[in-house]
């Protein structure tokens, strides 16, 4: 005897419901992804403007804390007339131009003399007769040669800046020419000029720096051009930071606060973009 069971099954009517409840807890959940998506390409688009302003502010910093006192100035556009930052007034200053010491090779030795490449000490006690020679004892200036080449410089144009120097009418810092030098001597040209005063500590410059945003929008930075105070600019380039909104500077007591914020597309498929600001202050 054959017996057929029977099987409940959906009505129409529920099968309705259930597809309509699907839909309901789909849209839903697409929303919430939709959502939790556009948040992480905000917050990654954030983070990418974070770390790029930091990053160039930490470049800056490392070339700025080797400035020279007296040759920090600002200029209204890369030919506008310098002035020197601490009588810098102007909130529409565009550039920030400094000479920097040879930071690679004072801290630089070899494994077989252990001597720096400049020691930054000048024995004026044997310093010479003419003006020409300064005799810096604890000095490699082949290594210091070497080193400045090989970073695009010349020792032959690089400036010694005294501590106590003889500053222009201007105030700025007076840096007296390179001629060359070797082992624990550097030739100076024309020479220290008779009645300046000198000091036993100095430093050796080979190249001003200075930074700017230009039409582009872009942060520039200039470099490998005469170690002068208030020189023209000139020399090479390149830029640090794209898209860049902000550049603000001021110096006080030493330090020197620097402010730059920048725009951050969110993603190549919108216009849309957010803003990043940071600051540093350096010592």
């Amino acid at each position: 005897m054959l017996c057929k069971s029977i099987r409940n099954a959906f009505t129409m009517l529920e099968v309705i419901f259930v597809i309509i409840i699907l839909g309901i807890v789909s849209s839903i959940g697409a929303e919430i992804i939709a959502q939790t998506y556009g948040s992480y390409i905000i917050q990654r688009a954030q983070y990418r403007a974070n770390i790029k302003t930091e990053l160039a502010l930490t470049q800056i910093a490392n070339r700025l804390r080797y400035a020279i006192q007296g040759t920090v100035g600002a200029r209204p556009t890369l030919v506008g007339a310098f002035t020197s930052i601490e009588f810098v007034t102007n909130p529409n200053t565009k550039v920030l131009q400094w000479v920097g010491y040879d930071g690679d090779s004072f801290e630089a030795m070899t494994s077989t003399s252990r001597r720096p490449g400049w020691s930054g000490f000048a024995d004026l006690d044997t310093t010479v007769t003419t003006s020409t020679n300064l005799r810096t004892p604890g000095s490699n200036l082949g290594l210091a040669s070497s080193i400045i080449s090989n970073l695009g410089g010349s020792l032959g144009n690089a400036r010694i800046y005294f501590a106590e120097g003889n500053p222009t009418a201007a105030g700025l810092a007076i840096g007296y020419a390179v001629n060359g030098g070797s082992g624990e001597n550097i030739t100076l040209s024309p020479g220290i000029p008779t009645g300046e005063k000198i000091t036993e500590r100095y430093k050796l410059a080979w190249s001003s720096y200075a930074l700017e945003v230009d039409a582009n929008n872009d942060l520039i930075l200039h470099y490998n051009f005469t170690p002068v105070a208030g020189t023209a600019i000139a020399g090479s380039n390149s830029i640090l930071l794209h898209d860049v909104t902000n550049f603000r500077f001021k110096s006080s007591g030493g330090a020197f606060r620097l402010k730059i914020c920048k725009t951050e597309r969110i993603s190549g498929e919108s216009n849309e973009t957010i803003h990043a600001c940071k600051e540093k202050v350096v010592f």
